[in-house]
């Protein structure tokens, strides 16, 4: 007897809620079989279909013992972001309570965070780790000293930190010399301050660097220090910008200008900037005694030469290597040492401000003053001037005094224009109110106008030179 085949379809909905990711899959199988109770061969049938479903039971069983693999996405370590808030350590925003410890905690974590490879040899890179005063003002009692060197990538900024009365009168409130070294080349390299101000109380400096590499000071208003504003010793490229410094908050004029002590920024480097940097009130200005340093928009009016004030001083007898340029002199001016390849050129002098070239071997070479402009008060103070009270000037090369324009106060140059009218053989001209060496004349060119024709006599045999 014939028997008939009647198709089975049977439906398998089979869910899983995969919670790592919140997605429901489904899969629907489709099983095709025939009657098993009027088919000879229902044995066969049964049993490849027994084995089939055996299978998919036990590999959604197997799957579903797996705990389900997460999208790729970055460890809540690796994506956290290294911001160490000083209030989070106990530091006291206020200013009321001391705030050392905090301060210093927060920055010890910094340094000791994940290393993300190296920058020099021995400064392991910290990420751009930032430590943030989150715009609070902090009683400091000692100087934030880093407690260990070798790092670098770090960023401290976005507050004010006050010294306490008794900070201690040599320290600095930020002090990038560490308490241990690793014994690698430099300190640090790319530490950056940004967005801070530092009041001194009159006990000490603000911010110290020893022995770091392109290190940044920018956007920081420093006042109070005694000592030094900011100070730089060894290393190379520290860049100051858009900072103010002074010992006495003051907009000019101030009582008490001829009190004014300390040095608002000394670098005792090679190859540092700054650069749009105002300095308001310090008896020296800036203080250079490296080579290779650029300054560029800086504004001094720290305190007046008359009252025995100095813009900006170059200690550095021999081996100047400085460009200053695009400045303001503001009633204070610039002394150099022996200057040797130094460029002044493009800046303001103002208010009987002057150059003072300070004979420490005689020495001056490879100087180009240009292209300045000086204003005074019609007291006869020249623009360019020689101390040579230790020794006088013997070694004159390549110095260039040219294309200043002044008002106000005597020129001073290198090249001379003098004219004589008159009927004679011999004619006389004093360039001596001009030239700066009054005993150097190595060239100069004669040319006689005679009822309107022009003739130039070779120096030889046609005039004498008479040094003063």
């Amino acid at each position: 007897m014939a028997t008939s085949t009647l198709p089975i379809f049977l439906f398998l909905f089979l869910f899983f809620f995969m919670c790592s990711s919140g997605i429901i899959t489904c899969m629907a199988v489709h099983v095709y079989g025939d009657d098993t109770a009027n088919s000879p061969n229902a044995a066969p049938h049964f049993s490849r279909k027994h084995s089939y479903h055996s299978h998919l039971r036990n590999m959604f069983l197997e799957r579903d013992s797996v705990s389900p693999t997460p999208a790729s996405t970055p460890s809540s370590a690796s994506s956290k972001p290294l911001v160490y808030h000083v209030t989070s350590y106990g530091a006291d925003p206020t200013g009321k309570a001391d705030s050392t410890d905090a301060v210093l905690a927060a920055i010890s974590d910094a340094l000791k965070g994940p290393a993300n490879g190296f920058l020099m040899q021995g400064i392991v890179n910290l990420g751009g780790a930032r430590v943030d005063l989150d715009g609070g003002n902090y009683l400091i009692s000692r100087p934030i000293q880093f407690p260990l060197a070798g790092r670098g990538n770090l960023v401290i900024h976005g507050g004010s930190l006050t010294a306490s009365g008794d900070f201690p009168d040599n320290g600095y409130l930020i002090d990038l010399s560490p308490a241990s070294n690793n014994g690698s080349g430099y300190n640090y390299e790319f530490v950056t301050l940004r967005d801070l101000f530092l009041d001194s109380n009159f006990r000490g400096g603000g911010i110290q660097v020893i022995n770091s590499l392109r290190t940044n000071i920018d956007n920081c208003y420093i006042t109070h220090f005694n000592t030094q504003g900011i100070q730089v010793q060894g290393g190379h490229e520290t860049y100051i910008r858009y900072s103010y410094l002074g010992q006495h908050i003051t907009a000019g004029g101030d009582p008490g200008e001829r009190n004014f002590s300390g040095t608002a920024i000394a670098l005792s480097g090679n190859d540092n900037s700054i650069t749009d940097v105002v300095i308001f009130s310090a008896a020296t200005g800036i203080l250079i005694s490296g080579q290779a340093n650029t300054l560029s928009g800086v504004h001094c009016y720290n305190k007046a030469t008359s009252f025995g004030g100095t813009g900006i001083y170059l200690k550095t007898p021999g081996l100047t290597q400085t460009r200053i340029v695009n400045s303001y002199l503001d009633f204070t001016g610039i002394v150099a040492e022996d200057p040797v390849q130094l460029t002044i050129s493009s800046s303001f002098f103002l208010g009987d401000a002057y150059i003072l070239f300070k004979s420490i071997n005689g020495v001056v070479n490879g100087v180009n003053i240009v292209d300045n402009m000086f204003s005074g008060s019609d007291i006869g103070i020249d623009i360019v001037q020689l101390e040579q009270s230790n020794r006088p000037f013997n070694q004159i090369d390549q110095v260039v005094i040219d294309r200043n324009n002044v008002k106000g106060m005597k020129l001073k140059a290198t090249v001379a224009r003098g004219s004589v009218q008159g009927n004679g053989s011999s004619w006389t001209t004093d360039f001596n109110s001009v030239l700066v060496f009054r005993t150097l004349l190595s060239k100069y060119n004669i040319r006689s106008s005679q009822m309107g024709a022009l003739s130039l006599f070779t120096p030889c045999g046609t005039c004498r030179v008479t040094r003063l």
